[in-house]
């Protein structure tokens, strides 16, 4: 099965410094979205060595190893990260969230940390297949909010879980089973709390790829992007 892929990143109209980074290596069958926390020279570090970790991963003997030493990558980006901030005499973290897809033949695995999605497209419905690291889910799950009022939670940005946080490191992952014409979307939250789900599903179902690439940033763009924006849109084809 192959793949065919856009990618967008965009500093938006409130921060000065883009600390999001992205991996798109179709011919590889790898995917990232990561979104640096920490101010400059530290959000952008992050999510700099998170995408350059998953860029140089060692050979695999199978997919499920292939998973692992995705997993294993993180973990050491983890490590680095909280000596990094040791080292620098702060008690700041200098952290990142990731999401990625990695494929082979017709299965997928997505892995995340932190509040950066993904989201699957299959017969013409959208679904989110991570799920948030941060408080107001928490909250969500445990039916003490509603799903949507957090978005406009005090503490929304709160995460409970990040790369560079703290030691272990736990990386969520899904597999499945890829369906022909599967489109996959990872995204930073300078995307998804600006465009809802529906948003996404008619502009990437009715536009051609890069389009609804367009027509996704210039939502953001047009709302105000407060924060950083970065998306991959991955197509079975």
């Amino acid at each position: 099965m192959g793949f065919v892929c856009t990618t967008r990143t965009h500093v938006g109209h409130k921060r000065k410094l883009n600390e999001d980074s992205l991996l798109a290596l179709t011919d590889e069958q790898i995917w990232a979205v990561a979104d640096g926390m920490g101010g400059h020279d530290a959000g952008e570090v992050a999510s700099a060595m998170v995408v350059d970790a998953l860029d140089h991963l060692p050979p695999a003997t199978s997919f499920l190893n292939r998973i692992g030493k995705a997993v294993g990558a993180l973990e050491i980006v983890n490590s680095s990260l909280i000596e990094l901030a040791r080292s620098n005499g702060t008690d700041r973290t200098i952290g990142t969230t990731v999401v990625g897809l990695m494929t082979e033949a017709e299965e997928y695995c997505c892995f995340w940390v932190g509040d950066s999605r993904a989201y699957r497209i299959s017969g013409g419905a959208i679904s989110q297949i991570s799920r948030d690291h941060s408080l107001v889910q928490d909250l969500v799950d445990a039916g003490m909010l509603e799903a949507e009022r957090a978005e406009q939670h005090p503490n929304a940005n709160v995460l409970t879980r990040a790369v560079g946080a703290a030691l272990p490191l736990k990386v969520d992952t899904v597999t499945g089973r890829i369906e022909p014409s599967d489109i996959f979307v990872l995204a930073s939250d300078g995307l998804t709390r600006i465009v809802r789900e529906d948003e996404i599903l008619a502009a990437i179902t009715t536009l051609p790829m890069d389009k609804a690439a367009d027509k996704l940033l210039d939502l953001t763009l047009a709302r105000g992007a407060p924060d950083n924006v970065t998306f991959v849109i991955v197509k079975a084809d």
